[in-house]
């Protein structure tokens, strides 16, 4: 695949840091924002989603956050886990509105997953468009056609339409 994104701009994709929290966490908030729209989720009293996951993705040592960063400003994140695990979890992915349909979103991707080789599973909503387009492009692009795709509920919310979970493996 041949990305679109355009060469005068810069995009870097890195571990993020204790001092990146405070924006991960905002980035968060228009993540679960952008998210509300099909899981029908509504922020908490003081205007917040839940943020576990940023907990998780800074403390616990089987997780990692990475920051996309272009021109020296926040474009996403990205939170895997089960890195001491068979199969790796990429947890969340975020990219901003505004840098996306430039390629940022496949850059950032194929550098977190290629940066932790192996097995990977990455779940979605079927009712995202946007994800269902994007997510099997990237299973084809990573994995050519040894990739699956099953639906499965989602934990502890019978109320929510299954998530589509794909896997494959990857390469350094």
């Amino acid at each position: 695949m041949t990305d679109i994104f355009p060469a005068d701009r810069d995009l870097t994709v890195r571990p993020a840091t204790s001092d990146d929290r405070p924006t991960v966490e905002r980035l968060w908030l228009m993540f679960h924002h952008d998210l509300s729209e099909f899981r029908g989720a509504l922020p908490g009293p003081d205007g917040t989603f839940r943020n576990e996951r940023v907990e998780y993705a800074f403390t616990r040592p089987d997780w990692a956050p990475y920051l996309f960063v272009r021109d020296e400003r926040p474009a996403g994140f990205a939170f895997v886990r089960a890195l001491d695990a068979p199969v790796r979890v990429l947890n969340s992915f975020f990219v901003v509105r505004g840098a996306r349909r430039l390629g940022i979103g496949t850059r950032a991707v194929r550098d977190v997953l290629r940066r932790h080789p192996g097995n990977w599973e990455i779940a979605y909503q079927g009712d995202n468009p946007a994800a269902v387009r994007f997510w099997p492009h990237i299973a084809r692009d990573l994995a050519q056609d040894a990739w699956t795709r099953e639906l499965r509920p989602v934990p502890d919310r019978p109320e929510l339409p299954p998530d589509v979970w794909i896997s494959f493996a990857v390469t350094g």
